[in-house]
């Protein structure tokens, strides 16, 4: 059995401000990596309470770093700057640790969509989406089934709206952007271990998420202005279309095609 973890930083247990996440400073994030690493191997363990011999590849998936490759132990690692989750073709099942919620959730601690300073939304296809619905869609059609998330409690609703099958575990309630009710660190592991456990026992009772269907329409709509030439899409691809001057929109056939448009969104 083969199983790929996505990992963040602003959904563990303990974290609860943009100081200690947005920065490069590692000093600064010690504490949240830390704990990052405790309940990313609290996942790890709970699979080969299930699965003894299971591969299980680690996705360091926050932008300024989150995980230290020393503090994966008896899995495989893979830094940041890649996006392996674009290749999951062999994978049984793809799982979250430390999840935030998207952008503008309610109460909603650290709350964004890729980009904490700049997004202010993805829409595809009419539905406002996050990180865990872009990355639980790009799983699906590849038939892989998304089948557990740890975060704050308003991730976990996130994910139960677009996997209702999905196996959730809160290690804090979020009662604001930058504030949350949090579970005791040792507790948040423990949980985290027997909620992933849990998950890959009922693996086939979960299926592959393919809720939004193609053909695709992606807006990503920004805080600010982005001046012309600014922006990280190419204005000049057919498939791209400025809709005002912090919006642009997004079209394609695929979410899943290495060379499709939509890798350089998701």
């Amino acid at each position: 059995m083969r199983f790929f973890v996505v990992t963040d930083i602003e959904g563990v247990a303990g974290i609860d401000s943009f100081d200690r996440t947005r920065t490069r400073d590692e000093a600064q994030k010690a504490s949240a990596m830390d704990q990052l690493a405790r309940e990313v191997d609290a996942c790890i363990a709970g699979v080969r309470d299930v699965y003894p011999d299971a591969e299980v590849t680690v996705w360091d998936g926050h932008g300024s770093g989150g995980l230290r490759e020393d503090d994966v132990q008896d899995a495989t690692y893979v830094a940041g700057d890649s996006r392996p989750y674009f290749d999951l073709s062999e994978y049984d099942g793809q799982l979250f640790v430390g999840q935030h919620a998207m952008a503008g959730t309610v109460a909603a601690p650290l709350r964004h969509t890729y980009s904490s300073r700049s997004v202010e939304y993805y829409r595809l296809n009419g539905t406002f989406v996050g990180e865990f619905g872009c990355r639980a869609l790009v799983a699906g059609y590849q038939d892989v089934p998304t089948v557990f998330l740890s975060g704050d409690d308003k991730a976990c609703h996130e994910a139960e709206m677009f996997v209702p099958e999905i196996e959730t575990v809160a290690v804090k309630r979020g009662t604001g952007e930058e504030s949350a009710v949090h579970r005791d660190p040792d507790d948040a592991c423990a949980a985290v271990r027997d909620g992933t456990a849990r998950a890959v026992e009922r693996l086939d009772d979960v299926p592959p998420y393919t809720g939004l269907e193609p053909p695709y329409e992606l807006d990503v709509r920004h805080y600010d202005p982005v001046p012309p030439g600014e922006g990280w899409w190419d204005e000049d691809a057919d498939h791209v279309e400025r809709v005002d001057d912090r919006t642009v929109r997004i079209t394609g056939e695929s979410v899943v095609a290495p060379h499709d448009e939509f890798y350089l969104a998701f």
